[in-house]
């Protein structure tokens, strides 16, 4: 049997960590599809500013600056998906040369430190934003705190898919990625 029917036939549908997985795996989607819309809007602010520059000589300023807003939205939510998928840089390696006890035990550490870092990241960003919600990027025109905006999204969802993993390991099963 493989790990995800395992995992399924281990826990009811309707029990609490199963509905918190399933939250867990479409905020994981969500984030997901929303990168990839917003890579494909960078391009398209790129193309855009590369077709006004050299063939109508009138450089868009705006399409820079929003090419490079987004991409910080890209980049928060693909390092929470990659958070929650395990597609995340890890020293398994060592892991598994390991007893199982004490190698889970590792793991929840990991996890409590990846969480923690993701709190870090929330708190400050949190912070961030609201200092410069009231300044205006002068190319967009929407407010400085967008910059920092990622920041605070990313961190929850971090946090949220350390507790699932440390919730899963616990119960001795395995996070599926959710765009399996």
């Amino acid at each position: 049997m493989s790990a995800s029917v395992l995992n399924k036939a281990a826990a009811p549908a309707s029990s609490p960590a199963a509905l918190f997985t399933r939250l867990c795996a479409s905020l994981s989607k969500l984030a997901l599809v929303a990168a990839v819309a917003g890579l494909l809007a960078v391009v398209l602010c790129v193309q855009y500013q590369v077709v006004g520059r050299y063939l109508f000589n009138d450089t868009p300023t705006w399409a820079e600056a929003l090419a490079m807003l987004l991409v910080l939205y890209v980049t928060a939510l693909g390092v929470a998906v990659g958070v929650r998928d395990a597609g995340h840089i890890g020293l398994e390696s060592l892991l598994v040369l390991l007893p199982e006890r004490l190698r889970r035990k590792l793991e929840i550490l990991i996890h409590l430190l990846v969480a923690l870092f993701g709190g870090l990241m929330l708190k400050a960003g949190w912070l961030w934003t609201t200092l410069k919600w009231s300044e205006r990027k002068p190319m967009l025109g929407v407010p400085e705190g967008m910059d920092y905006l990622p920041l605070v999204i990313a961190g929850a969802l971090i946090v949220l898919f350390s507790i699932e993993h440390i919730v899963a390991l616990l119960r001795g099963h395995h996070v599926e990625p959710a765009w399996n």
